[in-house]
Protein backbone atom coordinates (compact mmCIF):
# COMPACT_ATOMS: atom_id res chain seq x y z
CA UNK A 1 0.00 0.00 0.00
CA UNK A 2 1.05 3.03 -0.79
CA UNK A 3 2.57 5.75 2.17
CA UNK A 4 -0.12 8.19 1.42
CA UNK A 5 -3.28 5.91 1.64
CA UNK A 6 -2.19 4.09 4.07
CA UNK A 7 -1.68 7.25 6.22
CA UNK A 8 -5.70 8.31 4.73
CA UNK A 9 -7.16 5.14 5.84
CA UNK A 10 -5.93 5.24 9.40
CA UNK A 11 -5.15 9.10 10.21
CA UNK A 12 -7.15 8.99 13.57
CA UNK A 13 -5.75 5.72 15.07
CA UNK A 14 -2.22 7.51 13.27
CA UNK A 15 -3.30 10.83 14.88
CA UNK A 16 -4.19 9.42 18.74
CA UNK A 17 -1.13 7.20 18.74
CA UNK A 18 1.35 10.55 17.46
CA UNK A 19 -0.23 13.41 18.86
CA UNK A 20 0.85 13.02 22.58
CA UNK A 21 3.82 11.27 21.86
CA UNK A 22 6.84 12.37 23.81
CA UNK A 23 9.52 13.74 21.67
CA UNK A 24 12.62 14.29 23.64
CA UNK A 25 13.26 17.80 24.45
CA UNK A 26 17.02 17.19 23.93
CA UNK A 27 16.20 16.73 19.88
CA UNK A 28 14.12 19.13 19.90
CA UNK A 29 16.69 21.85 21.40
CA UNK A 30 19.67 20.68 19.05
CA UNK A 31 17.56 21.56 16.37
CA UNK A 32 16.23 25.11 17.30
CA UNK A 33 19.53 25.99 19.04
CA UNK A 34 20.77 26.25 15.45
CA UNK A 35 17.68 28.62 15.07
CA UNK A 36 16.73 32.56 16.29
CA UNK A 37 13.60 32.75 17.91
CA UNK A 38 10.94 33.63 14.84
CA UNK A 39 12.76 31.66 12.22
CA UNK A 40 10.61 29.97 9.68
CA UNK A 41 10.38 26.51 10.05
CA UNK A 42 9.13 23.73 7.52
CA UNK A 43 7.71 20.53 9.58
CA UNK A 44 7.77 18.09 6.80
CA UNK A 45 5.78 14.58 7.15
CA UNK A 46 3.84 16.82 10.26
CA UNK A 47 1.20 13.80 10.69
CA UNK A 48 -0.14 14.85 13.46
CA UNK A 49 0.78 18.21 14.07
CA UNK A 50 2.31 17.76 17.14
CA UNK A 51 5.53 20.02 16.56
CA UNK A 52 4.47 22.50 14.53
CA UNK A 53 2.34 23.23 17.51
CA UNK A 54 5.41 22.95 19.70
CA UNK A 55 7.33 25.38 17.66
CA UNK A 56 4.73 27.54 16.75
CA UNK A 57 4.23 28.16 21.01
CA UNK A 58 7.79 28.95 21.31
CA UNK A 59 7.36 32.02 18.81
CA UNK A 60 8.72 30.14 15.35
CA UNK A 61 7.17 31.05 12.51
CA UNK A 62 5.97 27.23 11.31
CA UNK A 63 4.52 25.61 8.18
CA UNK A 64 3.69 22.10 8.67
CA UNK A 65 3.43 20.13 5.43
CA UNK A 66 1.87 16.08 4.97
CA UNK A 67 0.99 14.63 1.44
CA UNK A 68 -2.23 12.99 3.34
CA UNK A 69 -4.92 14.68 3.23
CA UNK A 70 -6.59 13.11 6.66
CA UNK A 71 -3.44 13.74 8.40
CA UNK A 72 -3.94 17.38 7.06
CA UNK A 73 -7.11 17.76 8.40
CA UNK A 74 -6.33 16.52 11.71
CA UNK A 75 -3.29 18.38 12.25
CA UNK A 76 -5.13 21.37 11.33
CA UNK A 77 -8.28 21.02 14.01
CA UNK A 78 -5.44 19.90 16.17
CA UNK A 79 -3.10 22.90 15.90
CA UNK A 80 -5.21 25.76 14.54
CA UNK A 81 -2.11 26.28 11.87
CA UNK A 82 -2.80 26.31 7.86
CA UNK A 83 -1.35 22.70 7.05
CA UNK A 84 0.09 22.59 3.56
CA UNK A 85 -1.42 19.20 1.90
CA UNK A 86 1.83 18.16 -0.98
CA UNK A 87 3.74 15.31 -1.74
CA UNK A 88 7.93 15.59 -1.15
CA UNK A 89 8.25 15.51 -4.33
CA UNK A 90 5.68 18.07 -5.90
CA UNK A 91 7.55 20.76 -3.47
CA UNK A 92 8.65 23.79 -5.02
CA UNK A 93 10.54 25.89 -2.34
CA UNK A 94 12.96 28.23 -3.21
CA UNK A 95 15.41 29.93 0.31
CA UNK A 96 11.80 29.65 2.27
CA UNK A 97 13.19 28.20 5.27
CA UNK A 98 15.79 28.62 8.05
CA UNK A 99 14.93 25.29 9.18
CA UNK A 100 13.51 21.74 7.99
CA UNK A 101 12.36 19.57 10.59
CA UNK A 102 11.71 15.70 8.84
CA UNK A 103 10.93 13.60 11.81
CA UNK A 104 10.46 9.85 10.50
CA UNK A 105 9.41 11.95 7.33
CA UNK A 106 11.59 9.32 4.99
CA UNK A 107 11.26 6.18 6.74
CA UNK A 108 8.73 4.91 3.94
CA UNK A 109 10.86 6.63 0.74
CA UNK A 110 12.39 4.48 -1.50
CA UNK A 111 16.41 4.80 -1.73
CA UNK A 112 16.18 5.53 -5.44
CA UNK A 113 13.82 8.17 -4.42
CA UNK A 114 15.23 10.27 -1.95
CA UNK A 115 17.82 12.02 -3.50
CA UNK A 116 15.55 13.80 -5.09
CA UNK A 117 13.71 14.86 -2.59
CA UNK A 118 16.91 16.10 -0.46
CA UNK A 119 17.60 18.29 -3.40
CA UNK A 120 13.92 19.47 -2.82
CA UNK A 121 14.53 19.85 0.81
CA UNK A 122 18.27 21.85 0.12
CA UNK A 123 16.50 24.19 -2.14
CA UNK A 124 13.58 25.15 0.03
CA UNK A 125 16.26 26.20 2.94
CA UNK A 126 18.13 29.59 3.10
CA UNK A 127 21.70 30.12 2.82
CA UNK A 128 23.01 27.75 6.16
CA UNK A 129 19.53 26.17 6.65
CA UNK A 130 19.61 24.00 9.26
CA UNK A 131 17.47 20.73 8.57
CA UNK A 132 17.15 17.74 11.25
CA UNK A 133 15.64 14.13 10.52
CA UNK A 134 16.23 10.66 11.49
CA UNK A 135 15.99 7.02 9.96
CA UNK A 136 15.41 3.67 11.37
CA UNK A 137 19.20 2.21 11.83
CA UNK A 138 19.43 -0.72 9.60
CA UNK A 139 20.22 -2.60 6.18
CA UNK A 140 16.50 -3.52 5.39
CA UNK A 141 14.46 -1.91 2.35
CA UNK A 142 11.28 -3.03 1.33
CA UNK A 143 7.88 -4.00 2.80
CA UNK A 144 6.72 -4.92 5.89
CA UNK A 145 3.18 -5.20 6.92
CA UNK A 146 1.16 -2.97 4.68
CA UNK A 147 4.15 -0.20 4.76
CA UNK A 148 7.26 0.31 2.33
CA UNK A 149 10.22 1.33 5.04
CA UNK A 150 14.38 2.30 4.05
CA UNK A 151 16.81 1.54 6.59
CA UNK A 152 20.37 3.09 6.82
CA UNK A 153 23.22 2.80 8.52
CA UNK A 154 24.96 5.94 10.20
CA UNK A 155 27.90 6.54 7.53
CA UNK A 156 25.62 6.02 4.51
CA UNK A 157 23.52 8.89 5.50
CA UNK A 158 26.36 10.85 6.15
CA UNK A 159 27.20 10.08 2.44
CA UNK A 160 23.52 10.76 1.18
CA UNK A 161 23.43 13.94 2.78
CA UNK A 162 26.93 15.07 1.46
CA UNK A 163 26.45 14.62 -2.09
CA UNK A 164 23.39 16.69 -2.05
CA UNK A 165 24.60 19.90 -0.79
CA UNK A 166 24.28 19.33 3.13
CA UNK A 167 27.49 19.72 5.35
CA UNK A 168 26.03 17.30 8.96
CA UNK A 169 26.39 18.93 12.35
CA UNK A 170 26.02 16.35 14.27
CA UNK A 171 24.46 12.53 14.08
CA UNK A 172 23.59 10.02 17.20
CA UNK A 173 21.46 7.13 17.69
CA UNK A 174 18.95 6.35 20.04
CA UNK A 175 16.69 3.18 20.97
CA UNK A 176 13.57 1.86 20.23
CA UNK A 177 12.47 -0.99 20.52
CA UNK A 178 8.38 -1.02 20.32
CA UNK A 179 6.79 -1.67 17.19
CA UNK A 180 5.90 1.33 14.87
CA UNK A 181 3.01 0.66 12.74
CA UNK A 182 4.10 -2.97 11.99
CA UNK A 183 7.70 -2.24 11.41
CA UNK A 184 10.02 -3.46 14.71
CA UNK A 185 13.38 -0.93 13.89
CA UNK A 186 16.81 -1.97 15.85
CA UNK A 187 16.87 2.59 16.47
CA UNK A 188 16.99 5.46 14.96
CA UNK A 189 19.60 7.34 13.90
CA UNK A 190 19.38 11.14 13.71
CA UNK A 191 20.80 13.74 12.09
CA UNK A 192 21.52 17.80 11.29
CA UNK A 193 22.87 19.17 8.90
CA UNK A 194 23.07 22.38 7.06
CA UNK A 195 23.31 23.60 3.90
CA UNK A 196 26.16 24.29 1.67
Amino acid sequence: MDAIDYYNKYAAKVFEETVEEEVTEEIRDAFLAQLEEGDAILDLGCGSGRDSLDFYERGYDVTPLDGAEEMCRLAEVHTDLEVLCERYEDMDFDDAFDGIWARAAFIHVPKNEIGAILDKVRDALTKKGVFYTCVCEGEFEGFSGELYFSDYEKKELKELLTEHGFQVIETWRTRDDEIRRGYEGSGWIHILARRQ
